[in-house]
């Protein structure tokens, strides 16, 4: 039997975000959908998810004094991480003291390190990833970008939405590259660096995969498009073979089976010469899966809600329609931001989703247009990012 009790009551079944942006929205949304008491929690006031949640805290979450002082306080059932910049140690002490960490801590400390998770892929479960290696100073990093050859890919150990990210064709910007990795880490402070074989792919997925009470299960493959590490368009469903399809649920299924834990976890893989070859994987609702909002009856968010509180999932069944989703970036520094647009873009078919973000910065993610079509998706992503373009920022 499941149980939920009543928002602000003792009774509550009670959910703390920890990470409040546009992802950890649509997850309070849910959340209120089923009478949850949602508490939401980041670096800066008024994120995205605090103006949906009962409760709103700022804190450091890397600082782990602050985040046990937080919980013991308030006391959630269920702690769902939503972005990486969090102390994974303090969720490793809070879920043996009986936190329940989502989907669990395990899995969210392997997966915040791109060494730790790429060593586990590669060596324990045998799954092909790209060839990689890590340096710890600027010395160390010269020799193994030669050693790997170029071109190559340099990232930070640990960073969020492709921050730090580069492509290296050559020596004539190596300084500018090591010193962004260190600018742009999760801490903010001198950090490894991770330099990877660049893989001339033929295209990218991200295969959400849910793990519920009632097994795994999966989404339909989403084809994305980034620009320096940081999505532009999604689409679902990506055309793909059967074989590569199954190939592509078999890693999935293998790699979310051995992290534990109830949640969705978003598996981005690349194919090439159709084989299936391992990038990154998130235990959380991914930014390219915003397009799930549109194109299935249950959101990414939905049954990352649904399987960590143990309701089954049952079927995941996708609208008859090609659907896509562009990105709002801001084009102005404000912090108060308005948006304009005809009412042509509120079109059938066409759907605007604005985060709530008070603070704008050139290049921010500030929305997603979604669009759906009945011709084919290479329609349905011009249509997206047609409409996104239309929408002035002011």
């Amino acid at each position: 039997m499941i149980t939920i009790g009543t928002p602000l009551c003792s009774s509550a079944t009670r959910v703390m975000l920890l990470g409040s942006g546009e992802l950890g929205k649509e997850i309070a949304i849910e959340c209120q959908r089923l009478g949850i008491e949602t508490i939401a929690v980041d670096r800066y006031q008024n994120a995205p998810a605090m103006q949906v949640a009962h409760k709103q805290y700022v804190i450091n979450m890397l600082n782990e004094k602050e985040l046990c002082m937080l919980i013991n306080q308030e006391k959630p059932n269920f702690i769902v991480p939503e972005i990486e910049a969090i102390s994974t140690t303090t969720l490793l002490k809070l879920e043996k003291k009986g936190y329940k960490i989502v989907p669990s801590a395990y899995a969210i400390d392997l997966t915040m390190n791109r060494e730790k998770i790429r060593s586990f892929v590669r060596n324990q479960l045998k799954i092909p990833a790209a060839k990689y290696y890590i340096a710890n100073n600027k010395i160390k990093f010269i020799e193994m970008i030669k050693k790997i050859g170029f071109p190559c890919i340099v990232k930070p150990l640990m960073s969020s939405s492709g921050k730090g990210q580069s492509v290296l064709h050559n020596f004539d910007k190596i300084n500018e590259v090591w010193d962004k990795t260190q600018k742009e880490n999760r801490a903010h402070i001198a950090s490894s660096v991770i330099i990877e074989e660049f893989i001339n792919f033929d295209f990218e997925i991200t295969l959400l995969t849910v793990s519920a009470v009632d097994g795994i299960h999966f989404c339909s493959p989403i084809g994305h498009r980034q620009k320096n590490g940081d999505y532009r368009e999604s689409w679902q469903p990506q055309e793909i073979n059967d074989a590569i399809k199954k190939s592509a649920y078999k890693i999935a299924k293998k790699i979310v089976l051995s992290l534990k834990g109830y949640g969705i976890f978003g598996v981005e893989l690349f194919i090439k010469n159709n084989e299936v070859i391992f990038n990154e994987i998130s235990p959380r609702p991914h930014d390219t899966g915003l397009v799930t909002l549109i194109s299935q009856d249950m959101s990414q968010f939905s049954l990352h809600v649904r399987s960590f509180l143990g309701i089954p999932i049952g079927s995941i069944r996708n609208h008859n329609f090609y659907c896509a989703s562009s990105v709002i970036l801001s084009t102005i520094n404000s912090n108060n931001i308005k948006f304009n647009f005809l009412k042509e873009v509120l079109k059938k078919d066409i759907e605007i989703k604005l985060f709530g973000k008070q603070h704008g910065f050139i290049g921010r993610r500030l929305g997603i247009v979604l669009s759906k079509s009945n011709i084919s998706i290479k329609h349905a992503i011009k249509q997206a990012k047609i409409f996104a373009k239309k929408i002035v920022i002011t």
